[in-house]
């Protein structure tokens, strides 16, 4: 994600959780909120990040209660959950039901404690179990370390030790997440007697991303898929498939069907204009897929580490520390997505190993027609 700052909501988005957003601009946690009829938002601390906290949603149904993205797993955030059901009535035993929109650490880190306290089921997408660290062992493919991979994409070879090691080692807050119960695929109608909540497959973010449709109430649950005024990090990650951004972007052209949905994030504040916000989003990543051909026409045969070294960024370059590695990820997602639309092409067959010539790009022969590209 880019760097929170303290800027007004993009045009066409208009602030609906007013004490949210204030909180927002004065870096504070915002209050406990009512956001709906038996639907309340509740702020999680995440320790040390700019992002300050998640909002978990609690939604009440007829004898249980859901809890959406409880936060991250520290003792600060587990009170402040329980401070929240306590503010809505309600404690830890009275969850029947966990939905995970996705599995980063700041949405499903508490899931296991409030299972073993409460005894709830945790649901969320296939695509999104397949990605719990526990199931992702021999991610790298060929590429035994994340030395390796850093190596295979060009970093030098002073910042590939400095960022590597184990795979597993990436992200060790994540390692041993709860696996789910129960099992949402797009469409389906979460398991919660007295709501109509429905799933909503969006990924990009992450394979598995969901949105949850609270149809009665016309409010849409968006995860990390949208924010209000945030660009969620669209990553090809060692040991990814696919192409994260095309299906981000086939996932942003179906969130402008929810335009008359109030949006229900799970950072920031409460807005409304999901249809301009998606779109704003579609033209950021064409920007963005603009500026990386013009890298590569610039350089001739870069490696992604080199592409993404010359790209703008919220800070620059020798600024960005340990983000190194989502920048370099959210750059491969970019040259991906532009290999499939037939306007870049990889040069050669780089292989994997520390003797491995390392990944390169450029400019396709002949370049797809701009009248064909597709952004959303």
């Amino acid at each position: 994600m880019t760097d929170p700052s303290r800027h007004n909501p993009p045009e066409g988005v208009t602030v609906l959780g007013t004490a949210q957003w204030t909180a927002w601009q004065e870096r504070t946690l915002p209050p406990v909120e009512r956001v709906a009829g038996g639907i309340w938002s509740v702020p999680v601390p995440i320790p040390h990040n700019p992002l300050r906290y998640t909002l978990s949603y609690l939604v009440e149904g007829d004898g249980g209660l859901l809890v959406v993205d409880p936060g991250w797993d520290s003792q600060e955030g587990w009170d402040a959950l329980r401070a929240g059901l306590a503010e809505a009535g309600a404690a830890a035993a009275d969850v029947t039901g966990i939905v995970a929109t996705h599995i980063h650490p700041d949405h499903h880190g508490l899931s296991a404690r409030l299972r073993e306290t409460s005894g709830a089921w945790i649901a969320m997408h296939p695509a999104e179990r397949d990605t719990l660290p526990q199931r992702m062992s021999g991610a790298l493919g060929a590429h035994g370390t994340l030395t390796e991979w850093l190596r295979n994409r060009g970093a030098p070879e002073g910042d590939a030790h400095e960022l590597g090691g184990p795979f597993d080692a990436r992200d060790p807050e994540a390692a041993a997440m709860a696996d789910p119960d129960v099992l949402l695929e797009d469409g389906d109608l979460v398991p919660l007697a007295g709501r109509t909540l429905r799933a909503v497959w969006t990924p990009g973010h992450t394979p598995g991303h969901l949105c949850l449709q609270e149809v009665d109430e016309r409010l849409l649950l968006t995860g990390d898929h949208l924010l209000p005024r945030i660009t969620p990090n669209i990553g090809l990650y060692p040991g990814g498939t696919g192409s994260p951004l095309a299906d981000f972007l086939t996932s942003l052209a179906r969130t402008k069907d929810f335009d008359d949905h109030d949006a229900l994030p799970a950072h920031e504040y409460r807005f409304r204009g999901l249809g301009e916000r998606a779109r704003l989003l579609a033209d950021h990543h064409e920007r963005r897929c603009q500026e990386i051909v013009d890298v590569v026409a610039d350089l001739g045969t870069p490696t992604p580490w080199q592409v993404a070294t010359h790209l703008t960024w919220s800070r620059p370059w020798d600024e960005v520390g340990h983000m190194r590695i989502s920048a370099l990820a959210e750059t491969e997602s970019h040259l991906e997505h532009l290999v499939g639309q037939g306007r870049l092409t990889w040069h050669g067959d780089p292989g994997s190993g520390p003797e491995a010539q390392a990944a390169r790009i450029r400019l396709a022969a002949f370049p797809t027609s701009t009248t064909a590209r597709s952004t959303t």
